[in-house]
């Protein structure tokens, strides 16, 4: 247990913070997602160090959601072993977001959109962790079968429960999005969020979601803002044999580093270089130039890594030159 964790006293300082939508909350330009490395099949050793040089570095949003791992639900299990040994103290500095949607359980009950999944799994979300609320709760993702005044009544409710102080919704298009909204200010409980995929590969956010969520006083958080790796150094020299992309299962598959992408890759990674910095930090900092992005949620293997990300915080302003080269890369 690291019961003797003391938190650095200038963490304030090192990061910027966005007001999100036209909320009273603020997030940190960079959040740390949970998705990957914080599963049972990783070391408590590596991802408890990295989750606090994260709140060291002034990162006080961490990202969950019930089927991250793996195993689903461990990545909750093991945040809320950090929480008891170390960060715990400090819960009234975090912002904790966690969320519901794909499956959990066996059953026509564990997962989509239905009020009795989103409140059962919320309830077995707060128990993995220990934490008596979360912060944000967002619904994962739309449901095609369930009526959405059901799905976001249920968002309204989990609020009013103190379950949650907020409350989401991730993957919903543009459409979808407006109605959702909708429904939730008319039943009191406004939209704090949208998570939503969001890369310079990955543009379908500027296709009038951005500009609904800006409308409506909306945040967005953009998640895979490396996509997935590509935008970083990773694949410069073709696809690794230990690589995402190398694996036979997972979000990034070896069909989609095709001949063009990695000459894309290759390109972007010239301008970064010109402009002094990694491929990585130039991909966020593009993200950042967006006063609509509210956060960018960043995984990290390593504290190494999360010290990398965290260099884009000082990317140095884009000029009209360089995002013309950019565009004119991205759509070759």
């Amino acid at each position: 247990m690291e019961t003797n964790y003391i938190a650095a006293q200038d963490r304030y300082s090192k990061m910027e913070y966005r007001r999100c939508g036209r909320s009273g909350i603020r997030l940190p330009e960079i959040s740390l997602g949970l998705w990957h490395n914080f599963g049972s099949v990783d070391r408590y050793e590596n991802y408890s160090k990295i989750a606090l040089e994260a709140f060291d570095a002034g990162i006080t949003h961490f990202d969950l959601a019930n089927n991250y791992g793996p195993v689903p639900g461990s990545a909750e299990s093991n945040f809320g072993r950090i929480m008891r040994d170390s960060l715990g103290p400090h819960r009234d500095e975090m912002i904790v977001s966690t969320k519901a949607g794909y499956l959990m359980w066996p059953g026509p009950y564990g997962e989509w959109g239905s009020r009795k999944y989103l409140m059962a799994s919320l309830d077995q979300s707060l128990k993995r962790m220990g934490l008596e609320y979360v912060d944000i709760f967002y619904s994962h993702r739309p449901d095609p079968d369930t009526p959405l005044e059901e799905t976001m009544g249920a968002l309204t409710d989990i609020v009013r429960s103190g379950k949650a102080l907020y409350v989401g919704i991730s993957n919903y298009d543009d459409e979808q999005t407006r109605a959702a909204l909708a429904i939730l200010r008319s039943n009191g409980t406004p939209c704090l969020i949208h998570q939503e995929k969001y890369s310079m590969f990955v543009r379908a956010a500027e296709a009038g979601l951005l500009d609904t969520l800006e409308r409506e006083g909306v945040g967005l958080i953009a998640y895979s803002p490396l996509a997935q790796g590509m935008l970083t150094d990773r694949y410069l020299g073709g696809i690794p044999a230990d690589s995402r992309a190398a694996k036979p299962t997972g979000f990034l598959q070896t069909g989609e580093i095709t001949p063009r992408r990695l000459e894309q890759i290759a390109s972007l990674n010239s301008i970064a270089a010109e402009r002094g910095q990694s491929l990585a930090e130039m991909a966020l900092g593009w993200l950042l130039k967006d006063e609509r992005v509210t956060s960018v949620l960043v995984g990290a293997s390593s504290v190494a890594q999360l010290h990398a990300n965290l260099r884009a915080l000082s990317s140095p302003h884009f000029t009209r030159d360089e995002l013309l080269r950019i565009e004119a890369v991205l759509n070759d």
